[in-house]
């Protein structure tokens, strides 16, 4: 079986740690940590990544093995022996994917290379060359233009996407229509993590319904010191970001609550947390004889590994896909997967569904 041949746009720390993780599952052979431990026939260890883009000066022009660790990333480094790839990281463009006040942040900020942008015939060059199947959108929060620029070449390229970030493509129904039409399939939108803030959000907005109790009011306010807390600084940035958090709670609850009564997104930048994320969530409801209860919980996970256990698997979902001639959104790996998905569903029938769509490969070889 072939490698799943990847292309990563955005070398910082959740490039880092799905990287690194390549790397331990193929030096320890464990499932340990893996949502799916094989997925289409592939194992964590059959994705190869032959292509990385990136603007920070620190890591362009290094290997791949060497970028992910430079900074201004600041995850756990759980496999420090990444072999060589033999991919140089190549300069991207910039466009909105930097926030102004990004590059005036020091060190912990971004070091823009001075090297020059390529176009888009360069990058779909590149793409062709390095014989990608999937391109990875890891690029900031609110990098609107920068992303369409990427998904453009993608399309152009003939490459399937996973849309990690919440700019909106696989869940916009044009550019679902385009990607279609091309016969090129999409994960998206917004990754969710393995088990964190949203995730728990939703599981708990269920079990309040499950218990007959009505959510009222509910907060989640995230904390975190890595360049994705720091990028959104910039509140100006954050309108999708609120909107895919939000919706995904939203859509978990038996009743829509007003928007006065729900407030979800990240609240503050402290860098001494590094890729470390608190969250503080709060519900109040009503049970029997509308007696009010509230509940408050704490959770503090790594951001970046936290995330790429989905990463992993929307991948290989992609890759399926691709094998399989399917185009367009795949409704069940993106609801699974991602917070701003183009159907959302609660997440036992999310997992239903992608058992069901995993198991037509099972089905077709009886």
């Amino acid at each position: 079986m072939t490698a799943i041949k990847v292309a990563v746009i955005g070398v910082g720390n959740c490039a880092s740690s799905l990287i690194q993780g390549v790397a331990h599952y193929a030096a320890t052979g464990s499932s340990s940590g893996l949502i799916h431990e094989r997925i289409g026939g592939y194992g964590a260890a059959d994705v190869e990544f032959v292509m990385a883009v990136d603007i920070d000066a620190r890591k362009v022009g290094l290997d791949l093995a060497d970028a992910i660790f430079a900074a201004p990333n600041n995850t756990t480094v759980f496999h420090r022996d990444v072999p060589a790839t033999g991919v140089t990281v190549m300069k991207g463009v910039a466009l909105d994917g930097v926030a102004r006040h990004m590059t005036t942040a020091g060190p912990r900020g971004f070091i823009v290379s001075d090297a020059a942008e390529p176009d888009q015939a360069a990058v779909v060059a590149a793409l062709r060359a390095s014989g990608a199947d999937i391109l990875i959108n890891f690029l900031p929060v609110g990098s609107q233009k920068a992303s369409e620029f990427y998904m453009e070449c993608a399309l152009e390229a003939g490459l399937g996407v996973v849309n990690c970030i919440p700019v909106f493509i696989a869940s916009d129904p044009a550019w679902e229509a385009r990607f279609r039409e091309r016969g090129l399939p999409i994960v998206g939108d917004d990754i969710k993590a393995q088990v964190g803030a949203t995730i728990v959000h939703r599981t708990l907005s269920s079990l309040f319904t499950a218990r007959g109790v009505t959510t009222e009011r509910t907060y989640q306010l995230n904390t975190g010191g890595n360049t994705d807390f720091m990028n959104m600084l910039d509140r100006d940035r954050l309108s999708s970001k609120k909107e895919s958090k939000t919706e995904a709670v939203q859509a978990a609850l038996a009743h829509r609550l007003a928007d006065e009564n729900i407030l979800i997104g990240p609240s503050e930048y402290v860098p001494w947390q590094k890729d470390n994320k608190i969250c503080f969530l709060r519900m109040e409801g009503a049970q029997w004889g509308d007696v009010p209860m509230h509940l408050e919980l704490r959770l503090s996970v790594e951001d970046s590994p936290n995330a790429a256990a989905c990463v992993m698997d929307a991948i290989r979902c992609c890759k399926l896909a691709l094998e399989r001639g399917e185009s367009g959104a795949l409704i069940a790996p993106s609801a699974s997967f991602c917070k701003h998905p183009p159907q959302q569903f609660a997440d036992e029938t999310a997992m239903r569904l992608l058992d069901s769509y995993l198991d037509e490969e099972l089905r077709a070889a009886e």
